[in-house]
């Protein structure tokens, strides 16, 4: 293989941060050297390509086609290194492996298939944490998540596990007692069990166009998996992701009344940030949990 013809890194550094900021001034605070060395830098670097890579004009900073054109191709070429870096330096590449997800998905879904995942690999030791917002994973010492939405989340790759239904759910001595559970209309004579607020129902109602149906009453709970457990105890009707409610739909727990009507389909993803899935510890949870994914998937569309 032929030998590279790189520039020197500085210099390609010093022109890096240079046009991404357009200014001398702001790359040196960034890079921690004097305006004058980047200056330097950028200008040897013009030198050695024979080509000018910046227009000045008075204190103005612009790219040339030429620096327009180089730019995009260092900005990868850092990244993929920062990457590599983190990589081989994080001090938990083969650590324990840490997942955030929420309370009722570890419940519900994640805890009962967990054991498979063990059974496996029993040489990488799982740490679960449950929160209601999605973490900072440049801040906190967290590997991968599992977040509910459209699967667009800034400076993190994703993988889609499977799509979902928000469905409406009881038990089936409630949904057979008198006053009957046949339509969405018929919730007017049954108890609302709510998590947190009343939005969610609000907002199922609405988007259904169902009316006379007040939405903002009922019984409330901390959290999905408290008003689930309320549905499941004959205590009203609860609001539920049905892929998490899975296990309990299967086993007869719970009952959709009106089958699959939801107000619109949202999906589950594992989320990492970029280059996270080379570390072995993820690279073998991913593969795992998306098989189980679409398992669970394929057991939704056999319905």
């Amino acid at each position: 293989m032929s030998s590279r013809r790189l520039p020197p890194l500085n210099a390609l550094r010093a022109f890096e941060a240079a046009a991404r900021h357009l200014s001398f001034t702001k790359a040196a605070a960034e890079l921690n050297v004097t305006q004058a060395a980047v200056s330097h830098q950028v200008k040897a670097l013009e030198e050695r390509l024979d080509m000018r890579l910046f227009e000045r004009h008075g204190r103005g900073l612009w790219l040339t086609d030429e620096g327009e054109i180089y730019l995009p191709f260092l900005r990868q070429a850092f990244d993929l290194i920062a990457d590599g870096t983190d990589l081989i330096q994080s001090h938990d590449a083969h650590g324990p492996l840490s997942v955030s997800m929420l309370p009722t998905f570890a419940v519900r879904w994640f805890i009962p298939r967990l054991r498979d995942f063990q059974i496996k690999h029993s040489d990488i030791e799982v740490r679960i944490g449950t929160t209601e917002r999605n973490v900072d994973f440049g801040r906190e010492d967290v590997d991968c998540g599992i977040r509910y939405g459209t699967g667009d989340w800034p400076n993190l790759d994703s993988d889609k596990l499977f799509e979902d239904r928000f469905v409406a759910v009881c038990n089936r001595e409630l949904m057979e007692r008198d006053p009957p559970l046949r339509t969405p209309e018929d919730l007017r004579h049954h108890t609302l069990l709510h998590e947190g607020n009343d939005e969610d129902w609000r907002y199922w109602l609405a988007a259904l166009h169902i009316k006379g149906v007040d939405g903002s009453k009922g019984l409330f709970f901390d959290s999905s998996d408290l008003a689930l457990e309320a549905a499941a105890a004959g205590l009203g009707v609860a609001l539920g992701s049905q892929i998490i409610m899975q296990d309990d739909l299967e086993d007869g727990r719970l009952v959709t009344p009106f089958g699959d009507l939801t107000d619109e389909n949202l999906s589950h993803w594992l989320v990492y940030p970029k280059g996270t899935a080379r570390k072995p510890k993820v690279a073998a949870f991913r593969a795992w949990l998306l098989e189980e994914a679409e398992h669970a998937q394929d057991a939704i569309d056999r319905k």
